[in-house]
C-alpha cells in the first residue's frame, strides 16, 4: 500500500527536532531508522500529519565514556554498536544481544534508539535494557529528563516517551568484568524472539554475588526476573543453583498467547533458557539460541 500524505521535516539539532514536532499538526512522528516504522506506514497503521527525521543529528550519533557509564545516541545503529570498542569492552551483553537482532540488512539501518522506542515486547534490546538498569535521556519543549529503564516501558507498544519528545540517548552502566549471556528461542532465523533471557552475573571466585536477568517476550514490557537474581545471590556458581534459581523465572510475568506459542509454553521456556544463559554466562559460551 500507498502511505497516507504527510509533511516531512529533517531538523540538524535535538532542538529543531523537538519545534518540529511542535509545529508538526495533530499527529507528528519521529522516524530513526524506519525499520519499523516504514511498514507501519506502507500499512496506513499510522497516518502522521508529519514525519520528523532525526537521520541528520550528528548528537544522536556519538558513543562517550562518561565514567561509570557508556552513553550511546539513539541513532547509533546497530551494526555500529556491534563495531565499537567502548561498547565491546564496557557492556559486552548489550553487543551479544545486538547480534542476535534480525539480519546484516535490518542492523545496518536500524537503530539502538528506534528499536527501544518502538517497545515491542519481542524486541530483544529491551531485556538488556532493564537488566542493566539502563538510562534513557528525552528532550521536549520543557528541556531535558532522564527516565530509568524500570519506568521507559510502560505497555505494549508504549514507552515513557510522550509527544512532542525526542529519545536522545540511552547509558548503560559499565559491566565489561561481568559474565554475560543472551539466549532466546525463535522459530526460525531472523525472527521476533518467541522468549529470549539476558543474563550478567558478577562473580567473586565460585559465588555469585549478584545476578541481572531481563526476559523478552513475557509480558506486554521487558521483565525483569527478580526472583531468579534473588535466588543466585550468595549462591555458588554451579549447575545445581543456576537449575534451582531458574524455576523462579516466570514469576511476575504474563507472557500471551500468540501463534508462536501459548503462555504455558513460554513460561516452560523461560525457566529453560534461563537455565542455559547462566550456564552460557558462566562458560562465556557464544551460542545464541535454538532454533
Amino acid at each position: 500500500m500507498i502511505p497516507a500524505k504527510f509533511d516531512y521535516a529533517r531538523p540538524s539539532s535535538v532542538d529543531e527536532a523537538v519545534q518540529a514536532l511542535a509545529n508538526g499538526g495533530d499527529d507528528p512522528k519521529v522516524i530513526a531508522g524506519g525499520q519499523s516504522f516504514i511498514p507501519v506506514l506502507r500499512l496506513r497503521l499510522a497516518a502522521p500529519s508529519t514525519v520528523v527525521d532525526i537521520g541528520a543529528i550528528d548528537e544522536l550519533k556519538q558513543v562517550s565514556d562518561e565514567g561509570d557509564k557508556i552513553k550511546i545516541g539513539s541513532m547509533v545503529t546497530h551494526a555500529e554498536v556491534l563495531e565499537n570498542d567502548l561498547i565491546t569492552q564496557n557492556v559486552p551483553l548489550l553487543r551479544e544481544i545486538t547480534e542476535t537482532v534480525a539480519d546484516r540488512q535490518v542492523r545496518h539501518r536500524g537503530t539502538l534508539g528506534g528499536a527501544l522506542a518502538h517497545a515491542d515486547p519481542a524486541g530483544d534490546l529491551g531485556s538488556a535494557a532493564v537488566a542493566l538498569d539502563a538510562e534513557f535521556e528525552i528532550a521536549g519543549a520543557d528541556g531535558r529528563r532522564t527516565v530509568p529503564a524500570s519506568d521507559f516501558f510502560q505497555d505494549y507498544l508504549t514507552t515513557a516517551i510522550g509527544e512532542g519528545e525526542v529519545l536522545v540517548s540511552v547509558s548503560f552502566p559499565k559491566s565489561g568484568d561481568w559474565k554475560c549471556h543472551y539466549q532466546k528461542f525463535n522459530r526460525m532465523a531472523q525472527a521476533w524472539a518467541t522468549v529470549g533471557v539476558a543474563v550478567a552475573l558478577k562473580v567473586d571466585g565460585d559465588t555469585v554475588t549478584e545476578a541481572r536477568v531481563g526476559l523478552t517476550n513475557m509480558g506486554p514490557v521487558p521483565v525483569r526476573a527478580s526472583g531468579v537474581e534473588s535466588a543466585l545471590a550468595g549462591q555458588p556458581a554451579t549447575a545445581e543453583s543456576f537449575a534451582a534459581a531458574a524455576e523462579h523465572a516466570d514469576e511476575g510475568t504474563s507472557p500471551t498467547d500468540d501463534l508462536s506459542a501459548k503462555a504455558d509454553y513460554r513460561k516452560h521456556l523461560a525457566k529453560v533458557l534461563t537455565r542455559r544463559a547462566l550456564e552460557g554466562a558462566l562458560k562465556g559460551r557464544a551460542d545464541h539460541g535454538d532454533k
